[in-house]
């Protein structure tokens, strides 16, 4: 593997490494916010505080989907690497740019293929 293979596996072992740190940060903060309602009487349409719990527990639920899709995206990522596929767009099968793989180090696709 050359030297910039290299620093392509890290860094995207950094953005896994990330990714799966906030997924559990967000986890947790999913788990106290249902534990802290569920002593509670809490009717989300007319308690004062049930649209703030709601809100709060949707939220932590989307963001912690949004981390489970950037581990698939970075997962996918590492794969292409593997088979040396990676930098390749995978649909249309020409080079990624470099800075949209700066900018984007997991993506699958070139800025041609992703603006269709």
């Amino acid at each position: 593997m050359t030297a910039s293979g290299d620093e392509v596996r890290a860094r995207l072992v950094e953005l896994r490494t990330a990714a799966t740190a906030q997924l559990a940060t967000l986890m947790a903060r999913f788990d106290e916010i249902v534990d802290a309602a569920d002593g509670v009487a809490t009717d989300d349409e007319h308690d004062p505080e049930g649209h703030t719990i709601a809100w709060e527990r949707q939220q932590a639920s989307a963001l912690a989907e949004d981390a489970r899709s950037t581990l698939v995206e970075v997962d996918a990522a590492l794969a292409r690497l593997d088979a040396g596929t990676y930098g390749r767009c995978a649909s249309c099968g020409g080079a990624i740019g470099a800075a949209r793989l700066d900018a984007l180090p997991a993506t699958p696709t070139c800025i041609d293929c992703a603006s269709r």
